[in-house]
């Protein structure tokens, strides 16, 4: 009775699609009508073909791996490809013929950049968040994920949200606000795909057979709700036309910059920031084979930063039409927030008490624990940017780039990597990677690449900041906004070819991983059935 409901639901949709698609108002709309038609018109011919079938029997006793297994593989996808669009325009900004005639309005500079973030963020962060969160979970409540094949249309339910994402911007559909660029019914999408991601995390947690809830997974629970309540509020709009692309936010003015970096920053500090806290509070402890430091500075990091981080978006607009009070309540915040940040990097740090010689044999517990040295460098210079003095000269300059990529690539890259490495033997059953060497390679290259990209961009910011700032006797600016751009060459090739390194590092992950799966010695046990929390 079930797949006759699915089949009668596909195909309205299918119709519904093809008709938006003929009525569009806009390209990307209408690219986007077709993709959703092709989608539903497929998954009514997959139901009907396999309706009145008999019933694959499912183990329910076995964790489902296969979903997570998935998420391995796009989050190394679109790594790859992510890394590859910023590499590509870091070289358009500093040499502008990159930006060819023929792509204009497809793949200049303005259509990738947001290209790049979205596939760095969401694409590969998000697949890496969504894929050890359903690892974590499981093995740490003894019990299979929640909801039957919910798990399954939360993947593929994301995959359809980036392709839609993604295929927007390059074709201008875009509502212009930084970090939630797609326009409304993506949004509405996303919406529906992060709710069921909700339920099937919160179902395992309550049918855990584990009675206490580890501390990762309070991590990864902050921050999938916190991101749904960014998400909906910052993305209040109202459609212009059911058959466009446009929409209208419904914040006016300076209310509407307020929540979008009420949103904005709470995207790194939720999204970039709570979630991959759960990675480190599971895989570094494993990895190192030795428990977390202090448990109950684990806490203490927990609630500290989830009641801290949610106040400090304002920073973000200082000297500007928000009041100062406003941005003075985000400055504080901000450097407040130094202390549980530090006291988290420390955690995970001292975790390795005991094990500290692991690091000269482990190359991917290297990667894991230089992942937490990023982290708590850039939990330093976060909130040193946000004094407002110190934000009147890196303010719009590429200091802030280079703050967000050692962050992003530092941070949230290598500990993705070091995640990716343990997971792909656990996950293939397999006794060992490929190649431990490679692994090694990977992590020089990324390391190299970060300083280049990152001590670049603070160079030339500091150097930028003061230029502009720069006046003659008589009052009047020293340098123009040209010279700024010709004295910022150097810097910038030098920040293409970190990018080089590092992308070229991802490349080696994948041949790694990919030869792990393919050619390392497989384990006869299997490891997929449910056994008490580990």
């Amino acid at each position: 009775m079930s797949n006759y409901l699915k089949l009668a639901g596909f195909g309205v949709l299918t119709i519904f699609f093809m008709i938006a698609a003929s009525y569009a108002r806009d390209l990307a709309y209408q690219f986007h009508a077709g993709i959703l038609m092709c989608v539903a018109g497929g998954l009514f011919l997959y139901t009907l073909r396999n309706t009145d079938e008999p019933a694959v029997v499912v183990d329910r006793s076995a964790y489902l791996d296969s979903v997570v297994r998935a998420g391995v593989i796009a989050t190394a996808f679109w790594g790859v490809t992510g890394f590859l669009v910023g590499t590509f325009i870091a070289f358009q900004l500093a040499f502008p013929g990159l930006n060819f005639d023929w792509s204009e309005g497809l793949a200049n500079f303005g259509r990738l950049r947001p290209l790049h973030t979205s596939a760095v963020i969401f694409a590969f962060g998000g697949n890496a968040l969504i894929a050890t969160s359903f690892y974590v979970v499981q093995r740490t409540s003894a019990a299979r994920l929640w909801g039957g094949n919910l798990a399954w249309f939360v993947f593929w339910g994301y995959q359809l949200f980036i392709v839609l994402a993604a295929t927007g911007y390059l074709l201008g559909g875009t509502q212009s606000k930084e970090y939630a660029e797609p326009e409304w019914y993506i949004d509405l999408w996303l919406t529906v795909v992060w709710l069921a991601y909700l339920a099937v995390f919160l179902g395992t947690i309550v049918r855990r057979k584990e009675r206490h809830i580890y501390v990762a997974n309070w991590f990864y629970l902050a921050f999938i709700v916190t991101v749904a309540l960014l998400h909906v509020v910052n993305n209040l709009t109202i459609p212009v036309s059911i058959w466009g692309s446009k929409s209208v936010i419904v914040w006016p003015g300076v209310q509407d910059a307020m929540v979008q970096w009420w949103y904005g920053h709470n995207a790194v500090g939720f999204f970039l920031t709570a979630g991959f806290l759960g990675m480190m509070y599971y895989f570094i402890p494993k990895q190192a084979g030795r428990p977390v430091y202090s448990y109950k500075l684990s806490i203490i990091h927990f609630w500290a930063l989830i009641f801290l981080y949610i106040w400090a978006g304002p920073h973000h607009l200082h000297y500007t039409a928000l009041p100062d009070w406003a941005s003075t309540l985000g400055m504080v915040f901000s450097i407040v927030l130094w202390m549980p940040s530090w006291g988290g990097m420390i955690n995970g740090l001292m975790t390795l008490s005991g094990a500290w010689d692991k690091l000269r044999t482990d190359p991917v517990l290297r990667m894991l624990v230089i992942s937490v040295g990023f982290y708590g460098m850039s939990t330093f210079e976060g909130p040193v940017m946000s004094i407002r003095a110190v934000n009147a000269l890196s303010h719009y300059t590429d200091w802030t780039i280079g703050h967000v990529h050692s962050g992003a690539l530092g941070w949230n890259g290598m500990i993705t990597f070091g995640c990716l490495y343990f997971l792909t033997p656990v996950l293939w059953k397999r006794e060992r990677l490929y190649s431990l060497s490679l692994v090694s390679w990977h992590f020089w290259l990324a390391t190299i690449g970060i300083v280049l990209y990152a001590a670049s961009m603070w160079v030339t910011g500091i150097m930028e900041g003061l230029m502009w700032r720069e006046v003659d006797a008589n009052g009047f600016l020293v340098w123009s906004f040209a010279d700024t751009v010709a004295a910022k060459l150097p810097m910038y090739v030098m920040r293409g070819a970190g990018g080089v390194l590092y992308l070229f590092g991802s490349l080696v992950m994948c041949y790694n991983l990919w030869m792990t799966v393919r050619r390392a010695p497989a384990k006869e046990a299997s490891l997929n059935v449910a056994v008490p929390a580990e």
